[in-house]
């Protein structure tokens, strides 16, 4: 058993693609024992490639790491009973099986899993839950993205929805599925029983629609798009220099304030359309003129050093690759490498039981013999399952 927080917990990730994969993993970087199952054909983001090596697709790995890896053929019965053995001596089962697929496994109700594995913590992540007019339907993120509104306020003013640069909803969802299952966990400390989480990609969505849902149910306007802009800030905005543009994150008076004045024109601070946030929303426009004419022949990368050490949040506007490179990066260790592996760091850091890179993400079925072992089956038996196709094409 290692020292990691987590150590010591069971969990069974049978989840695809990115949310629950994710959510396995946070909680194997914390020392949970992660047993990742897959289908014969593997879990699809291993082709989500290039680039792409023998383990897999680099997409597949930054999701996959600290987990053991089980082929199953759950289309067999055979399988499902090798299944069904693992539940009982886990703690946490993830999945995202369709509702049609549980119930063909004798499944008619999901939280009936947690009635025959009565301390079973069972996170389920759907697309919009099992039930109401949605209830049922597939979600990938793009999708969900656009029927939650969050392509609807993404993009330029006169320009048309844009999908978010990142798969933000399958990512949030993994972490509420994550806090669903921590929170699942210490209940039980206090109950003994377990339950279900039922987590769907709609409502996460939904959640962090933010400031524009709070603003809508305030107002009952549609928000619009602002570009780089912000709804309720100014300036919140994106600004060419002279060298690279920056992004000015101006949160309060004396941060607008310290920013004129460092700009040279501290009267603009005192200005009536500036003076507070308000003002600044109402004449954002003129406040873009003002501040685009003082920005235009600063050195962006010396103005952004200059205005953070003064207490204003200004950075240059990086890519991925130099984002990646900066000392800073390096200093929190957000790179993570060991052979042939390259995947994102751990942004949670815990002071005495870090996570910790213990497994490389797992090839297919790369640790099915020793896990069936755990769960009771002698050798033999496991060849039968084997040569039977329970677990993947026979070799």
């Amino acid at each position: 058993m290692n020292g990691s927080s987590l150590a010591g917990l069971r969990v069974i990730d049978a989840s695809r693609v990115l949310a629950g994969p994710y959510c396995g993993q946070m909680l194997g970087d914390h020392g949970a024992d992660v047993i990742k199952i897959e289908p014969p054909a593997g879990d699809e983001t291993r082709t989500f490639g290039p680039p792409v090596n023998a383990g897999g697709a680099a997409y597949y790995q930054a999701l996959n790491r600290n987990k053991r890896g089980v082929v199953l053929d759950l289309n067999r019965e055979d399988a499902r009973e090798v299944f069904w053995r693992m539940l009982e001596g886990a703690d946490v089962l993830i999945e995202n099986f369709k509702p049609s697929t549980l119930a063909s496994w004798g499944v008619p109700d999901p939280a009936s899993l947690c009635e025959r594995y009565p301390r079973l913590i069972h996170c389920r992540i759907t697309g919009f839950g099992d039930d109401g007019p949605m209830g049922g339907r597939p979600g990938y993120d793009a999708a969900v993205q656009a029927a939650c509104g969050l392509m609807s306020v993404n993009g330029e003013a006169d320009g048309p929805p844009l999908r978010l640069g990142v798969p933000m909803v399958d990512l949030a969802t993994g972490m509420q599925a994550t806090i669903a299952v921590l929170t699942a966990l210490a209940e039980r400390t206090r109950s003994g029983r377990g339950q279900l989480c039922d987590v769907a990609l709609h409502d996460c969505a939904l959640s962090v629609a933010h400031p524009h849902l709070a603003n809508y149910l305030w107002t009952g306007k549609t928000p619009a798009r602002s570009g780089n802009g912000h709804p309720n800030i100014a300036p919140y905005d994106a600004f060419d220099t002279a060298t690279v543009p920056v992004y000015v994150a101006v949160g309060n008076e004396r941060q607008f304030a310290t920013l004129c004045a460092q700009l040279g024109h501290p009267g603009l601070a005192q200005d009536p359309r500036f003076l507070r946030n308000v003002d600044r929303i109402a004449n954002r426009g003129e406040l873009r003129e003002e501040l685009a004419r003082l920005l235009a022949g600063q050195d962006g990368r010396k103005l952004a050093e200059s205005l953070t050490g003064a207490g204003v949040p200004v950075a240059p506007i990086l890519d991925v690759a130099e984002a990646i490179a900066t000392p800073h990066a390096a200093h929190r260790e957000m790179a993570l490498s060991q052979g042939e592996y390259r995947g994102p760091g751990f942004p949670i850091k815990l002071s005495r039981t870090p996570a910790s890179l213990r497994t490389l993400p797992p090839l297919p079925g790369e640790h099915g013999d020793e896990v069936l072992r755990e769960a009771g089956y002698g050798d033999a038996e496991i060849a039968r399952l084997r040569e039977a196709g329970a677990l993947g094409p026979p070799r």
